[in-house]
């Protein structure tokens, strides 16, 4: 570790609170490039909507369908994960990742909430009544998992 991460390190506060002011600038940046990319994947399946694949369930949701955009890791937890080592704008960017943002029901998205996915996904209730693909869901979550430490890393 060089002087400069030695000494932006001794200048976080360690103690500072959640706050999702920049996160969400960045959210919006990526939700926008993600509906682009979604709107040319309908196009290309003779739709004028945008095409995705939940996250969760890897069913088709179109345009119109009661969907959300999402963290796999919540910003909270992995706020509280790095604001010792990561500024709020690099934690932003971490969270943001492309692994790490997904599309789901907005059920699932509620039912979800915070928790994290892991214990989420052992209450087989919430397999059962929102049809979670369990092998899809946990490779999304590995892949958000790397691609967070992909982030980390590069700070």
């Amino acid at each position: 570790m060089n002087s400069s991460h030695l000494n932006l390190k001794s200048m976080l506060d360690q103690n500072r609170p959640y706050c999702r002011v920049e996160i969400d600038r960045v959210f919006n940046r990526v939700k926008a490039a993600m509906h682009v990319t979604a709107l040319v994947s309908g196009k290309s399946k003779g739709l004028t909507q945008a095409h995705y694949y939940d996250a969760y369930t890897g069913k088709e949701l179109i345009g119109g369908d009661a969907y959300e955009y999402e963290h796999i890791r919540s910003s909270e937890e992995i706020h509280t994960r790095y604001k010792s080592i990561l500024t709020d704008e690099q934690i932003a960017l971490v969270v943001n990742c492309v692994e790490n943002v997904a599309v789901t029901l907005t059920s699932i998205n509620k039912a979800k909430g915070k928790k994290k996915m892991e214990d989420w996904l052992r209450n087989n209730d919430n397999i059962v009544t929102y049809g979670i693909n369990l092998k899809l869901a946990l490779t999304k979550l590995k892949k958000a998992d790397d691609g967070i430490e992909r982030i980390v890393k590069w700070f």
